[in-house]
């Protein structure tokens, strides 16, 4: 899904935003009651984790210019919001061997129903 998503932009000569959506984990709490100074560390970490999966990318796609957004949530809310300045989203799926039931996740599943640009939905390796 990444390759995807940096070859669709070089090939547009366009930007990438890659989105990350992450929960804290379920010991904070409900409702997001927890430490506001632990939520920055946990979301500084999300970032750098982030910075490090599309770093490699970044080197193969030298003229793509990569933004990466960690945000707190699931990804899909995000995403549709992302869709409304996109050209095109990309989102990734599972690899589901049962011949019943969905074969798209939640994200899939949210951004293709309200997203403002198209989407490509790309297998995972």
């Amino acid at each position: 899904m990444i390759a995807f998503a940096f070859r669709a932009a070089a090939d547009r000569a366009t930007g990438l935003r890659v989105v990350h959506g992450w929960s804290p984990p379920p010991y904070y709490g409900y409702g997001g009651a927890f430490d506001a100074e632990v939520n920055e560390e946990l979301l500084a970490e999300a970032q750098r984790r982030l910075a490090e999966v599309l770093s490699p990318w970044r080197e193969k796609f030298p003229g793509v210019e990569v933004r990466g957004q960690a945000v707190i949530g699931g990804a899909g809310p995000h995403l549709v919001e992302a869709s409304r300045n996109a050209s095109l989203v990309v989102v990734g799926r599972r690899n589901r061997r049962s011949p019943v039931g969905t074969h798209v996740g939640p994200v899939t599943q949210a951004v293709l129903h309200h997203s403002a640009a198209p989407v490509a939905v790309v297998p995972n390796d």
